[in-house]
């Protein structure tokens, strides 16, 4: 019988990674297993590459350190710490428009402190992390199998971290020193280009499983901003009025137009499903990536929970399907 390939794919969104941490809780639950231990690969962009990372840090005897469940309260600490700012900073910045919205130092000793020495190859399951250099104007995809292989393309998991989360305008890009010609990469967030990692993953898995040929994808959203931009209101926005929703349209129209694919490629065969899709609908409020408020964090949860009970069909045949 050939073997079945299962893929997990986490879409970025700053603190609404809490809505795919909730649902990976929940599928540890139903399953009694690590989410490592469920899949051949796990791919993530900004915060889902944390959460790729989190998941998959070594622990003893080559298990995991964290469960999903563990991760949630830690996960929370960590994003209220990175996304901080003091008052002189928000001054010399003039909100957001003459630097970045935060301190680099924050996110990157919240990081380091987390992730300490360990290393990408280190990882104890397949991961896929996105980010993208900016000098060379292309994609920068961290694996941890070409890590193992090749020193060359080892990293610290801190260093893969920042760099899959320097989302422009809120943090610095970051620079990766690296043993070429050129001696370092400058890499901003994977979400420029991959804001839903899925179609990397299926593409990497195919490459590295080039006999299968029966896939699992599972892909989690971080919820989808739902505001509609009339005609007659936007019509002769110029560029100041468009550079925000600009940003929300390509983020957005990247993520849906991946599912539009997965689903054409991946449709229901012989009873079996191979593509899944856990995604929400967030208002203007929640859709923000550094809404910290306890009030916002409880309402993103609350979110996640009401999906989880309207999806819990689909959830029961996915997670037969993973124990299979």
């Amino acid at each position: 019988m050939a073997r079945l390939i299962k893929v997990l794919s986490i879409d970025g969104g700053g603190i609404r990674g809490i809505i795919p941490a909730l649902i990976l809780q929940e599928i540890e639950r139903r399953t009694n297993k690590r989410i490592s231990s469920l899949f051949d690969l796990i791919a993530g962009t900004s915060a889902g590459g944390i959460l790729a990372l989190a998941l998959t840090m070594p622990g003893d005897k080559g298990q995991p350190r964290y469960s999903a469940e563990e991760i949630i309260p830690i996960y929370e600490d960590k994003m209220k710490r990175i996304f901080s700012r003091t008052v002189w900073h928000k001054i010399q910045a003039v909100g957001n428009l003459a630097e970045v919205k935060y301190p680099t130092e924050g996110i990157e000793s919240v990081l380091q402190e987390f992730f300490g020495d360990l290393r990408l190859k280190d990882a104890v399951a397949d991961i896929l992390v996105t980010s993208f250099e900016i000098e060379q104007q292309r994609p920068f995809i961290f694996k941890s199998h070409k890590a193992r292989k090749d020193p060359q393309y080892d990293f610290l998991m801190h260093q893969v971290a920042r760099a899959t989360s320097a989302a422009p305008t809120y943090f610095e890009p970051c620079k990766v020193e690296v043993n070429d010609i050129l001696g370092y990469r400058a890499l901003v967030d994977g979400l420029v280009f991959a804001s839903n990692p899925a179609m990397c993953a299926y593409i990497e898995v195919k490459k590295m499983y080039p006999k299968a040929d029966k896939f699992l994808i599972v892909s989690l959203g971080t919820g989808e901003p739902q505001q509609r931009r009339i005609y007659d209101e936007i019509r002769r926005w110029g560029a100041l009025q468009w550079l925000q929703p600009l940003i929300d349209i390509i983020l957005y129209g990247s993520s849906v137009t991946v599912d539009y694919q997965l689903k054409n490629l991946l449709k229901p065969k012989d009873n079996f499903r191979s593509y899944y899709r856990f995604q929400c609908k967030l208002d203007l409020s929640q859709a923000e990536m550094d809404n910290i408020d306890a009030a916002n964090l409880r309402t993103l949860k609350l979110t996640a929970e009401d999906m989880l009970r309207k999806e819990k069909e689909k959830l029961d045949l996915l997670c037969e399907q993973l124990l299979k």
